[in-house]
């Protein structure tokens, strides 16, 4: 991110602290940034249509006191029932924290007179996508189950290489930040400018999908994708009802599916899942091969936590039934503490639908970034840089002579032996000391015992002492 960029997206989190009399949460700040700063942005990229006249920015910052408050809030809710397109959407049911006038004259006021040239010349989304990492950094604000780091989705799009006239889908967008470094990969790779109408209108309006349960996150995919130049394809509500059997002939799914079990831990709504389950990332699973098309070449690359690997009963099948309809060719075990959510161990599967429902695995290869490596946080930044080797290994022409020892394969063969469980592909840990260097056990107890006969010796000499 561009210097000018990054300093807009400090000033603008720095106005969370005039909030705080309010009582506002970050994440309740983010939301009610993104109402005020979408009729800005609107202004700022001349894309005011679709916005209820009498309700724009100009009409907004003109208003002082009581009444600001009161045209604030009719604002939210005429253009969440009036607005057109994404306008109604990120606008939908929108209701606002601010109780103090001066507050929210003080957010409107700092908006307004902040420099917009740089942002607008790096791209508006730069900006959001910034204001979205903090609020995902800030514990408390409990977003970071809804942020992929950065890094991560930017190698896993490139590897995965989505071309002009693909169809792309998240199933648990987010805050879309997949469709978005999808677009940007997109645009880099080719020429724009010689595409035929046709591609350029479908890729600018149909290329990207997405579902989000969540509201205010579907809110800020909403207007991530607008910053973005794109069409908000963002269907609110769950992949895992009936709405996402919809979702079909798609040539490459992008997702990180959120952790846990569904509440009341009750099955799926939807009835095309071969086995439907308790465990969320299962099922999401199952849904994301379900959508790829088998006309050859259809592609995910989905991040899902260890316990999908190894999981026993409907795991064991799922899995199962993945290496059947699809080439699961690559297993990433992802270092820890990588995400801003709880330190939950995940790993990246990459795999390609079949044409043929059968036989489709023959053999997969496990790349281990957990082992002996660093640990991640604010002394020690995740950057792509970390992926360097991983993608030396998973693009090579001949993966067999890769030298790297983390790099492995295992034979379909072997992993039916281990009752179809995935938690394989681990090199040795070199914080755990090798227990031959330990020596014998009854060696081990002996020196334990004389050094606590040691201590108890000691100790009744300190006792006499005090009597």
């Amino acid at each position: 991110m561009a210097l000018g960029t990054q300093e807009i997206v400090n000033k603008l989190w720095n106005l969370c602290n005039v909030l705080r009399d309010d009582g506002i949460t970050y994440h309740q700040y983010l939301n009610e940034l993104t109402y005020i700063l979408f009729l800005k942005m609107a202004e700022e990229t001349s894309k005011e249509d679709d916005i209820t006249e009498g309700y724009r920015w100009e009409d907004l910052k003109s208003k002082e006191g009581i009444e600001l408050s009161t045209f604030y809030r009719e604002l939210l809710l005429k253009l969440g029932t009036e607005g057109k397109g994404a306008v109604q959407k990120i606008y939908n049911n929108a209701q606002t924290s601010i109780n103090q006038p001066a507050n929210l004259r003080k957010i409107i006021k700092y908006i307004d007179e902040l420099d917009w040239f740089d942002a607008r010349e790096e791209g508006l989304g730069e900006m959001y996508e910034g204001l979205l990492e903090k609020n995902a950094s800030e514990t408390k604000s409990g977003a970071g189950q809804y942020f992929t780091p950065r890094p991560l989705i930017n190698v896993m799009v490139r590897l995965m290489d989505p071309k002009v006239g693909e169809r792309l889908n998240d199933p648990a967008c987010g805050t879309y930040g997949f469709m978005i470094s999808a677009h940007h990969h997109i645009l880099a790779n080719n020429d724009i400018y010689a595409l035929k109408e046709k591609e350029n209108t479908f890729l600018m309006e149909e290329q990207y999908s997405g579902c989000e349960l969540v509201h205010d996150t579907h809110r800020l995919a909403m207007m991530n994708a607008f910053l973005h130049g794109m069409k908000g394809n963002i269907m609110l509500g769950d992949s895992l009802s009936s709405m996402g059997e919809d979702v079909k002939n798609i040539d490459l799914v992008l997702a990180n599916p959120p952790f846990g079990t569904k509440k009341g831990g009750e099955n799926p709504t939807r009835t095309d899942l071969l086995f439907p389950s308790s465990n969320k990332q299962l099922n999401f699973l199952q849904s994301i091969y379900r959508s790829l098309h088998q006309r050859g070449g259809a592609r995910a690359a989905v991040v899902l936590p260890d316990n999908v690997l190894f999981e026993d009963g409907d795991g064991q099948k799922i899995r199962r039934d993945l290496m059947k309809k699809c080439n699961l060719h690559t297993i990433l075990r992802l270092p820890t503490g990588i995400f801003y959510a709880a330190g939950v161990k995940t790993n990246v599967l990459f795999f390609e639908r079949g044409t043929k429902d059968k036989a489709n695995t023959k053999e997969v290869w496990f790349y281990d970034m957990r082992t002996n490596m660093p640990k991640f946080g604010k002394r020690t930044p995740f950057t792509e840089k970390h992926f360097a080797a991983f993608e030396k290994a998973y693009t090579a022409a001949d993966r067999s002579k890769v030298k790297d020892e983390r790099f492995s394969c295992i034979s379909l063969a072997d992993i039916q032996k281990k009752n179809y469980s995935l938690d394989l592909g681990l090199i040795a840990d070199e914080s755990i000391t090798n227990g031959e260097e330990l020596g014998e056990p009854q060696d081990i107890a002996r020196e334990a015992l004389s050094e606590m006969e040691s201590i108890m010796k000691d100790l009744n000499a300190i006792i006499k002492e005090l009597e």
